[in-house]
């Protein structure tokens, strides 16, 4: 067995994907399995635990094997304590599941525990579309906005671990809609994949997702045309406001919607350096990441690698 094996496990809200991982972001083997099944009926930490008990029977292994678990997790992580402390959608039972002392419990072994966004970009800047950058946003646009930022080519975590929460940052407080947090006007609501698909169906119901809806754009029908760039400029001026305040070398885009090169990236780009000031622009990259469902699992991996004896690197 090769030393530094470390095991890499990527929690959403519709499955759990896991990766053995060398401790230079290398991964072997990769495994995937649904956390939704029977509709949460079983908590999402016990499919976990079995999901990992059965990937690492395939693989011949034992816990004792590895030298420690890198966790990803949705929704608000104190990641000092390893707990879910909060979510902004509707997972049955995942506030305040106590992730690392229960892994640490099953496995015997050291376990972190991060936000998924957060992870993404630790990911990147790792091993992928961020390597060599100090100043970056990592973006992940789906259900709902994810963030995670790097400045100085450290994690900006916040005092609990609950830094970069970047969906939830207000853009139409005055005059917005209910967002799932319970506030007014929050970015993701409509920055989000389900905020474009939302008013996609209002014009057509067969839009039902954002491949759907991309795909009209690319056929040239002209009101999902005006929608799409409508929803680019809600992303562009949220991310204008965070250029602002961390002054990035570079934004990275995840999530499935990102692979839009030509309809999605190449416009955002253009209308973010059009949205700050010239200084801002200046250097400034905006591409799309390039780990997609690796992401997670390599991220939660580094974010071990760098926390496991309780220090921040």
């Amino acid at each position: 067995m090769k030393p530094g094996l470390l095991l890499g496990v990527d929690i959403g809200g519709t499955a759990v994907k896991l990766g053995l991982v060398e401790d230079n972001g290398t991964v072997l083997s990769r495994s995937e399995k649904s956390v939704c099944f029977d509709n949460y009926r079983t908590p999402i930490l016990d499919t976990v635990i079995a999901a990992i008990r059965d990937f690492l029977d395939s693989q011949s292994l034992k816990s004792e094997s590895l030298t420690g678990i890198g966790v990803s997790a949705t929704g608000q992580i104190d990641s000092r304590r390893g707990v879910v402390v909060g979510t902004c959608g509707n997972l049955p039972g995942w506030v305040n599941t106590p992730i690392k002392a229960v892994l640490e419990e099953n496995f015997h072994l050291p376990v972190t525990v991060a936000n998924d966004a957060n992870c993404m970009c630790l990911g990147e800047a790792w091993v992928g579309g961020a390597r060599g950058y100090t100043d970056v946003i990592g973006v992940t646009i789906g259900t709902g906005v994810g963030g995670g930022i790097l400045t100085g080519g450290r994690l900006l975590e916040g005092f609990r671990g609950l830094g970069g929460e970047l969906g939830h940052t207000r853009i139409h407080a005055i005059d917005g809609e209910d967002c799932t947090c319970g506030a007014i006007g929050c970015w993701e609501h409509y920055a989000s994949t389900t905020a474009l698909v939302r008013q996609a169906e209002i014009i057509d119901s067969s839009l039902i997702d954002g491949r759907a809806v991309f795909m009209a754009a690319e056929s040239g029908e002209p009101r999902i045309s005006d929608l799409l760039d409508d929803w680019l400029n809600e992303i562009a001026q949220g991310l204008a406001g965070l250029v602002h305040i961390f002054n990035p070398q570079l934004i990275l885009i995840g999530g499935g919607v990102s692979a839009q090169q030509e309809l999605m990236i190449e416009p955002l780009a253009k209308k973010v350096r059009e949205a700050v000031m010239p200084a801002f622009a200046e250097g400034l990259e905006l591409r799309a990441a390039s780990l997609k469902n690796d992401a997670g699992l390599i991220g939660a991996v580094r974010y071990h690698i760098t926390h496991r004896d309780g220090s921040i690197l």
